[in-house]
């Protein structure tokens, strides 16, 4: 059902944001690394509305689920508590936040490691910043949305997916510092494009390793004496650390300089390599991918086309994001999901989006 049919009146504003698929720099974030994200085309949109109860009222078309709030003390569950956070923390920045009816649909998979949440934070408070005219830039818009998901979702998350569905743009890579927060703006691979499977098995992070992974990666950086990961550079310097927190520290270290040498400049042949190194990495030092991701990663590298290959997002199911050759996406896809479902998977592709 649209805004009218659930709220009874049109909407007063709206806005929407994109999900986003990492290609390089997979849980580096939280370690003040670096990342490479672009946006998907497939967006979260919100529309927005006074309410006139006294009560904020959020409606998910996909779920058609409602959530009434009228106690800000409690934080709801579900799609609803990151909006509420998004709203609460405003109110704390010194914004007025009146009662509001929010209708929510999105593109964005949920469980697929695309930044479904984050895509609908930024949205929300895209949609806050237009319907009340607050004056808050893209890059606080990212920052409030990562607190949102932390203290409200309850995900220690970094901030690489909100800056991305922020800041990013399905054209271009983002590269992102984010303990400075200085971007730049990439170029995607010459005589490339985007393909994104998902391998049908769903995760959630707050219910995942992701939480334990990074007090693995605050505990090796403290037993390292320095302030995050992204501090070292040589992996002969995590030699002293004890298992597992050396393997952890040394996917941190070694994705963080595979992200700079794309930085300054590399083939595609070369990207693609380094994409396959890095879900070599995640697999058997970082320890998310799982048996059907790397079955589908494994049939992507060797598919004629494909430069490189890996999981996306934080593991533990999710998405594969690949780099193959321009104009071949979508042959690519469906040999090698054919394949991979004659194996006794469900995967389905995500991006090149159906038209």
């Amino acid at each position: 059902m649209d805004f009218k049919q659930i709220f009874g009146r049109a909407p007063e504003a709206e806005a929407i944001a994109p999900g986003r698929v990492n290609l390089l720099g997979e849980h580096t974030d939280y370690n003040d690394g670096f990342v490479l994200p672009t946006a998907i085309p497939q967006c979260t949109k919100v529309q927005l509305g006074l309410s006139t109860d006294g009560q904020h009222h959020f409606y998910s078309k996909n779920l058609d689920e409602r959530v009434s709030i009228s106690d800000m003390l409690l934080t709801p569950s579900g799609f609803a508590s990151y909006i509420f956070g998004c709203i609460q923390l405003l109110e704390r920045e010194g914004y007025t936040i009146p009662s509001i009816n929010l209708h929510v649909s999105s593109e964005v998979p949920i469980g697929s490691g695309l930044s479904s949440s984050a895509a609908l934070e930024v949205a929300t408070l895209r949609g806050l910043r237009s319907m009340l005219n607050l004056p808050i830039d893209d890059v606080r818009i990212a920052q409030i949305a990562q607190q949102a998901e932390i203290h409200y979702a309850g995900v220690q998350c970094g901030i690489m997916d909100q800056m991305a569905s922020s800041l990013a743009d399905t054209k271009h890579i983002l590269f992102l510092d984010t303990r400075s927060l200085q971007t730049r703006v990439l170029p995607l691979p010459t005589g490339a494009e985007i393909l994104v499977i998902d391998s049908g098995v769903p995760r959630t992070l707050a219910g995942s390793g992701y939480n334990q992974r990074r007090a693995e990666c605050e505990e090796a950086a403290r037993l390292l004496r320095v302030k995050a990961l992204r501090d070292i550079t040589d992996v002969s310097a995590l030699e002293e650390l004890p298992l597992p927190l050396r393997r952890r520290a040394r996917h941190v270290v070694t994705e963080d300089n595979r992200v700079l040498e794309v930085l300054q400049g590399v083939s595609t042949q070369r990207f693609g390599e380094l994409m396959n190194a890095s879900h070599a990495s995640l697999r058997d030092d970082y320890e998310v991918s799982v048996p059907a991701l790397d079955t589908l990663v494994g049939l992507l590298q060797e598919t004629p086309g494909v430069f490189g290959a890996r999981l996306t997002g934080a593991g533990f199911g999710g998405a594969s994001v690949a780099l193959v050759a321009s104009a071949e996406a979508r042959a690519i896809a469906e040999a090698v999901l054919e394949r991979y479902n004659r194996a006794g998977y469900l995967g389905q592709i995500l991006v090149p989006s159906v038209s």
